[in-house]
């Protein structure tokens, strides 16, 4: 006999299970939903095995009670083995027998040290169920991996084995493995499935400061200006006295990202890309050189943030976030932090302003979300609280509407103006700590009327473990500011402390949420 006690038994195991098993009860072992059923079918569970040569190992199996057929190479195990332990020369091949309504997978090893063999029999690393796709193509087939995913499977390798033509996509999951088994060869499957496993994703996370630099040049450069009018590699390079294969690469890697759009040498902007413009509305090229430069600076020194609590912009720059960018307007603070604006033309239609007359926005930088209120609401009234740094910028955005508006050069840290029947405050809450949030938030409603209503413009962090920008933003603020993103119950607390009620909670643009309290 060719295979040792312990491969014997390891067949029989497995035969049982897959005896009692059918579509349904292979998935709910996996805890995915029973409605993937309708697109595969159960197919084989699988073991691996070590006969001492394989040319014995088919009539070992049927002297088991195995029916086998013919053997055939393994390219796909043969390729994880490799990977795992960094040996070549591992003869691997697949055997298979019918059990019940499916099949048993026999993958035998031989001439593998025996290091490998003692691993290999101790973690049943190949061992797996498998699903067969019933008419595979690219949407099945995402929509299945998307299913498993959601599941809690993770992406665990696969391949294309031109021997029996299909294609393999492993997962795992609660110490099993799982494999969804496609006739014919879908490469864009495969590709899009082995960018799922963790370890491409994370080197994904991990050049996220590369995407920041790439973008950040691109903006600084004005690249989408000239690729808008039509210049190509050399018109470009030749304006702005770059080296061309630099360029090159360089567009090429943002088309990658999904910035550009590439036919060979010929870069063209997509939808990503037209908000680097400097022509457009909303442009996000402001903010581009702003979280390339200075944030990017700051967050570099996250660590010591972490460390201490305390936020790393004062550390790297000799002094706070606000004095910094107010001594130095060139590098464009004011007009990055209104970049953003396509929060604020949503803010009147989440809000009815039909029985107020007068706005107060407080801290409202150069003016945006208030011209926007009063562009849509002619009867109103506006007044903006700022620094007297900020108010040239707020009185040119603010042209057309400075009839009915009023700018106060001011600080909420001393007073609030009176006299409003609505409060702004928009993207100022989260600047700051908890302590320092609720003495603003009582100087506002010292300010304000019985019935008065305030508008907190703010990304809240989830209450779950949904996605959201929020997250990424609460890391920024503790690095730049000190200050940190909230909760929606964080902030009703915040409220209530200072004698607000919270009457709504609307989602905007951009993760973005409108929270409206009363005071009094």
């Amino acid at each position: 006999m060719c295979l040792a006690r312990a491969d014997l038994d390891v067949l029989d195991r497995m035969c049982d299970v897959i005896r009692y098993s059918d579509t349904h009860s292979v998935l709910a072992m996996f805890g995915v939903d029973s409605g993937v059923a309708a697109h595969c079918s159960f197919d084989h569970g699988a073991v691996l095995v070590f006969p001492e040569s394989s040319a014995p190992a088919p009539d070992a199996l049927r002297a088991h009670g195995l029916d086998v057929g013919d053997m055939v190479p393994s390219v796909v195990v043969r390729g994880r083995l490799l990977r795992r332990y960094g040996v070549t020369g591992l003869q691997v091949g697949i055997l298979r027998a019918p059990v019940g309504d499916a099949e048993i997978e026999i993958f035998t090893l031989t001439g593998a040290p025996a290091d490998v063999v003692a691993a290999e029999r101790e973690h049943q690393h190949e061992a797996h169920f498998a699903l067969s796709v019933t008419s595979p193509d690219d949407i099945v087939l995402s929509g299945l991996t998307g299913s498993l995913r959601e599941a809690g499977l993770v992406p665990d390798g696969g391949g294309y084995n031109s021997h029996v033509d299909c294609t393999v996509l492993y997962f795992r999951g609660g110490g099993q493995r799982l494999e969804l088994i496609s006739e014919g060869q879908h490469e864009g499957a495969l590709k899009q499935h082995l960018r799922e496993d963790p370890a491409y994703r994370l080197l994904e996370v991990m050049t996220g400061a590369w995407r920041t630099q790439a973008v950040a040049v691109a903006a600084s450069l004005r690249l989408a200006d000239h690729l808008a009018a039509g210049k190509s590699i050399e018109d470009i390079s030749a304006d702005l006295d770059l080296h061309r294969d630099s360029l090159r690469r360089l567009l090429r890697y943002l088309a990658g990202l999904g910035v550009l759009r590439a036919d060979g040498d010929t870069f063209a902007l997509t939808a990503l890309g037209e908000l680097l413009r400097t022509d457009v509305p909303n442009s996000l090229q402001p903010l581009a050189v702003l979280y390339g430069g200075s944030f990017y600076q700051s967050f570099g020194a996250l660590e010591q943030a972490v460390r201490t609590g305390r936020e790393s912009f004062e550390r790297v720059f000799g002094k706070h976030h606000f004095d910094y960018f107010a001594e130095r307007p060139a590098l464009g603070f004011n007009r990055a932090m209104a970049a953003s604006a396509t929060i604020f033309g949503q803010v009147a239609e989440a809000y009815d302003f039909t029985a107020a007359r007068h706005v107060v926005d407080v801290a409202g930088g150069s003016g945006e979300l208030l011209r926007q209120v009063l562009h849509a609401t002619p009867h109103l009234r506006g007044t903006l609280l700022e620094r007297s740094d900020v108010l040239p910028a707020a009185r040119a955005n603010l042209t057309e509407c400075l009839d009915r508006c009023s700018l106060v050069a001011g600080d909420f840290t001393s007073a609030v103006p009176v006299g409003g029947d609505v409060y702004l405050l928009s993207r100022v809450l989260h600047d700051w700590d908890d302590q320092q949030c609720l003495a603003i938030l009582k100087r506002c409603a010292s300010a304000m009327r019985p019935g008065t209503e305030l508008l907190v413009v703010e990304r809240l962090l989830p209450e779950d473990d949904s996605p959201s920008l929020a997250m990424a933003w609460d890391v920024h603020m503790l690095c730049n500011v000190g200050g940190r993103e909230r909760t929606l119950a964080h902030y009703r607390r915040l409220l209530g402390s200072a004698g607000f009620t919270v009457t709504s909670a609307t989602g905007l643009p951009l993760d973005f949420s409108l929270v409206a309290a009363r005071i009094g």
